[in-house]
């Protein structure tokens, strides 16, 4: 089984906009046609009630010979209103005021495609970050009885697999960056980094018996680059996951260099038999779609 997980830039300043540039073909996919997935996270797409975006997405992937004829996605928490001035410049309904950031709502949000048929395990994603574990939210941050944790979401989602179940645990974080000296964003992006690490340590929620995948974008490297790196050094060493493909790098900006900002860590019940990452598509954004094999326990 091939997972993958890409932030490739699916993400407009409008509603519509992606499936617009789907129908005018400016979208281009080959990354995704040249691994041939068997199971995708994007995470960065613009989401729509009836699925119409993914679903063309589904039928461009289709004409080039790679089914993934399941979907999966929810209305994420980015754009989401909250009816307070969380950015404190004195306007109501601006991009930061959301749940997450966005200029309408389901902007920028996350997407599962796959061969085998999926169903929502838990959704974490309406979670108050005062009530996370261990929340580094402080009495100072706006909006604790509104402000949820989830910047975009926190799904597991059940994989049904001919060989069995496995549970798949998606995020998509804040830059932990665009704050002040008071770190809010930094903590909020420790704190969605945490948090299926949370689950997996028994804290909060429970999960099936079956073999985890923790995927998606972090929006945090492991050393460089600003963050409470910690979160993702205790991703990365937590006893229940494996590294695939330790420091290796999936985006680089101009501004900061090459960084490792998009994981995929299987449970250690899987044997990896190969993983990579894709070049950048110039088109789509600095960030590689990250791969790997797997065989079942």
């Amino acid at each position: 089984m091939r997972v993958a997980t890409w932030h490739g830039d699916l993400s407009y300043k409008g509603p519509g906009l992606l499936l617009r540039a789907l129908m005018r073909d400016e979208v281009d996919l080959s990354t995704v046609r040249d691994v041939a997935p068997d199971v995708l996270l994007l995470t960065d797409i613009d989401y729509d009630a009836g699925h119409v975006a993914l679903g063309a997405i589904q039928a461009s992937l289709l004409e080039t010979g790679h089914d993934l004829p399941y979907r999966f996605a929810l209305r994420p928490n980015s754009g989401t209103g909250t009816g307070l001035d969380l950015d404190g410049d004195g306007r109501l309904g601006g991009p930061r005021d959301a749940q997450g950031f966005g200029w309408f709502s389901g902007q920028g949000g996350m997407a599962l495609l796959s061969r085998y048929p999926m169903h929502l395990h838990t959704d974490l994603s309406p979670l108050l970050w005062v009530n996370a574990p261990e929340t580094r939210m402080t009495a100072d941050d706006p909006g604790p009885d509104t402000q949820r944790l989830s910047s975009k979401a926190h799904w597991a989602v059940t994989l049904d697999t001919p060989i069995g179940p496995v549970t798949l645990l998606t995020l998509s974080t804040t830059p932990p960056v665009f704050d002040g000296p008071e770190d809010r964003n930094g903590r909020r992006n420790h704190d969605e980094v945490m948090l299926w690490l949370h689950v997996l340590d028994g804290k909060l929620a429970t999960l099936p018996e079956a073999p985890v995948i923790l995927f998606g974008h972090f929006n945090l490297d492991p050393r460089r680059g600003q963050g409470l790196h910690a979160a993702a050094q205790q991703a990365l060493s937590h006893a229940r996951l494996q590294d695939p493909t330790p420091g290796v790098d999936t985006v680089t900006w101009e501004s900061t260099g090459p960084m490792r900002v998009s994981y995929v860590l299987p449970d250690t019940r899987f044997s990896v038999t190969a993983s990579d990452i894709t070049a950048p598509v110039p088109e789509m954004g600095p960030h590689r779609l990250v791969w790997v094999d797997l065989l079942w326990p």
